[in-house]
């Protein structure tokens, strides 16, 4: 299965084989959207250059076209929760759009408390439909979309998630994996190896690539990999992301503080992925902010590399980027 993050900077693309029950990476590339470039094309470029064993792709969403909801509803059956959910999609979605709905059980009702715990997930139809036309034109075989938000969870299940955290009795305490991308920041807190809370923040690298090129009058082509590998520059850009990190730091605070106490848990580490956090001192910085136990996590960890089929090192250099791609690539697990 391939895992296909249609990013608004960068195609990235990662597959997993299983092995017997071992998932494997048996392929990846990427391809960065230049001003004005066709995502058509750099999807078709990354499966040129990716030696893929597989056209079975899943693709993920993100934005403003996505809704996400936590519900508590009575107890009842998967086929009655499909029903209930379509017939309560105008309340879940305000607008006129035309929206496709999904849901899934994330705990069922007890005795005590008959109520249940949903997760509901929505995206305009359009969008849906516009993209697996788009991977079906490029010769692929769209086998589900996504939400980005969910793919960064599969893939800490996979990789990174103690064994003992799905079935420990702390259910007071959670995880928050915070993945920085281009446009968005998504965060999805984790209680028990469940999503208990998520959130689109719309702050990413792309606003500390303005923010550098402001400060050094520079194009943003070169404000970006000023940003990524310029040691000369390094405390402007420090100074120049500062602002950029504060506003995300307090959203990421908001976001933490709310959680737990609408949900009564502490979230007691922050895992930090996305090409937006290898800024310089980026990490750093929203440690000190957050006031939280925070790291850098590798969506690789734990996963075997097919190294006849895989440039390792330039894999392992756009690892932090990669959580989405391997999250979308890890369903070939549940197939």
């Amino acid at each position: 299965m391939v895992g296909l993050d249609l990013g608004s900077s960068v195609v990235k693309a990662v597959e997993i084989t299983l092995e017997g029950q071992e998932p494997v990476i048996t392929g990846f590339s990427r391809a960065e959207l230049p001003p004005g470039g066709s995502i058509d094309d750099a999807v078709k470029q990354v499966f040129k250059e990716g030696r893929f064993r597989s056209k079975r792709v899943v693709s993920g969403v993100s934005g403003q076209d996505t809704v996400v909801r936590y519900l508590s509803m009575p107890a009842m059956s998967d086929s009655e929760l499909q029903q209930a959910i379509q017939f309560e999609a105008d309340k879940i979605v305000a607008s006129d759009e035309d929206f496709t709905l999904d849901c899934l059980p994330l705990r069922r009702g007890t005795p005590d408390d008959p109520e249940m715990s949903v997760l509901v997930a929505a995206c305009q139809s359009e969008r849906l439909n516009g993209q697996a036309q788009m991977i079906q034109s490029a010769g692929l075989l769209p086998i589900a979309i996504d939400l980005d938000l969910f793919a960064i969870a599969n893939a800490w299940e996979l990789c990174v998630m103690p064994v003992s955290e799905a079935a420990d009795g702390r259910q007071n305490r959670a995880t928050a994996l915070v993945d920085v991308g281009s446009r968005v920041t998504s965060i999805n807190v984790m209680r028990g190896g469940v999503s208990c809370f998520s959130r689109e923040i719309p702050i990413g690298g792309a606003n500390m690539t303005q923010a550098v090129a402001r400060r050094l009058s520079l194009e943003g082509f070169e404000a970006e990999a000023v940003k990524r590998t310029s040691e000369e520059h390094q405390a402007e850009v420090r100074t120049a992301i500062g602002p950029v990190l504060e506003d995300l730091a307090s959203e990421l605070m908001l976001s933490m503080d709310y959680v737990e106490h609408n949900e009564g848990l502490t979230v007691t580490e922050v895992l930090l992925s996305g090409g937006g956090v290898l800024a310089p001192g980026a990490a750093e910085y929203v440690e000190q902010a957050v006031a939280r136990p925070t790291r850098l996590w590798n969506p690789l960890e734990g996963l075997r590399v097919d190294v006849n089929r895989v440039d390792v090192e330039e894999l392992e250099a756009w690892a932090p980027s990669l959580v989405v791609a391997v999250g979308l690539a890890s369903r070939v697990v549940n197939q």
